[in-house]
């Protein structure tokens, strides 16, 4: 996937609550009614090679979704030693409606874990804007035994939200990482942790906050 990669499209997105910088927390507001576009800059990483990560925005401005096919972290079964760290950094160019900006609330994620008794695992992402020192990190650990599909779900405090500054273009970046590790379970035992669904993609969805930059 190259830079200049126009996407936009429709998904389903839990309406996030958004405040105009004058209200109170307790004042809720529509997002902005002209929807958001975004553009890949760049795309990197053992979990995300060419062309196996797209992204999506919903119709109401909410949510965008990015979707991954060959995301996999995995131990044993033959798999050589750096395949037990995957990680995925989209750097995307967001253009959003004028006057508003806008922060990433929560993030979704999900897959499936493989843990052999013993076995760990670990699902960390971290978001941040170009030229910002504020970065936000969120670690999940996991434990074997376990066959089964996992989720997790990030959420920031509204007093904790890291906004894209206003009337400047700063590209927004989301660094994400699956890790699986032997521990104590046996050296013949395989073990393996994908951000992958049943049908052989995983839907991240990153929930957007609004609020209204301020006069000039």
């Amino acid at each position: 996937m190259s830079g200049g990669f126009l996407v936009s499209g429709a998904i389903g997105a839990l309406l996030t609550a958004t405040l105009p910088t004058h209200a109170t927390p307790s004042t809720i507001v529509n997002p902005p009614p002209d929807r958001i576009v975004i553009e890949v800059a760049t795309v990197n990483g053992s979990g995300c090679p060419k062309d196996t990560a797209q992204v999506a925005v919903s119709q109401d401005n909410t949510a965008f979704t990015v979707t991954y096919s060959q995301y996999l972290a995995q131990i044993g079964g033959g798999a050589p030693p750096t395949a037990a760290r995957k990680n995925c950094q989209l750097s995307l160019i967001v253009h959003v409606p004028h006057g508003f900006t806008y922060a990433i609330a929560s993030a979704d994620y999900r897959g499936y874990a493989s843990l052999a008794p013993g076995a760990k695992a670990t699902e960390k992402a971290s978001y941040y804007f170009q030229g910002s020192p504020d970065t936000a990190a969120r670690t999940h650990n996991f434990s074997g035994p376990q066959e089964d599909n996992w989720q997790t779900t990030d959420v920031t405090d509204w007093a904790q939200l890291v906004w894209a500054p206003c009337g400047v273009q700063r590209n927004f970046n989301i660094n994400t990482e699956l890790r699986v590790t032997r521990g104590t379970s046996s050296p013949s035992s395989t073990s393996y942790m994908t951000m992958d669904s049943t049908d052989g993609s995983i839907n991240t969805i990153y929930h957007l906050a609004w609020k209204e930059c301020p006069d000039k």
